[in-house]
């Protein structure tokens, strides 16, 4: 029992020296002032004189994404190795949220066969030249059809 008491009174005691090493280290901090900051040379805050009737160039317009370049990202997004080329195993790779898709009563019972033979058809269907093979052009003719933007904002 003894030892017990012992250990506890130990604990408080070294918690107390704890607390008051931390008191006296932020008492110390707060003690130092800060230096003051050298002052600046007066600055003039007045607007520059100028001509009213001046004007000066267009500020450049942001650039916009052409339909070749969206269309390289969308294809480059399949191209995993970068030769050039869309294989069908780069193809099926990105299929998970079709898997998800075609699963129409959410049982997860959707086979994998099942889910590749669909995604076989897309693939088939976006190689033209049935050379097991999709090229950029042919890549480019399977991407969704880009709205119109309305005239006006109504």
């Amino acid at each position: 029992m003894g030892r017990y008491l012992a250990g506890i009174a130990a604990g408080l005691l070294l918690t107390a020296a704890a607390l008051f090493w931390w008191q006296s280290r932020s008492q110390a901090a707060a003690d130092e002032t800060p230096k003051p900051m050298p002052v600046a040379a007066e600055v003039d805050d007045s607007l520059p004189e100028g001509d009213d009737n001046a004007f000066g160039a267009a500020p450049p317009m942001p650039a916009s994404a052409s339909p070749v370049s969206r269309e390289q990202r969308r294809f480059a997004r399949y191209d995993r190795n970068r030769d050039g080329i869309i294989t069908r195993a780069e193809m099926l790779s990105s299929r998970t949220k079709a898997f998800k898709a075609l699963d129409a009563d959410h049982d997860n019972l959707l086979s994998f066969e099942e889910w590749a033979v669909a995604t076989s058809e897309r693939y088939a269907a976006a190689d033209a030249n049935k050379d097991g093979k999709v090229t950029p052009p042919e890549f480019a003719a399977t991407g969704p059809k880009v709205k119109p933007k309305p005239a006006c904002r109504c």
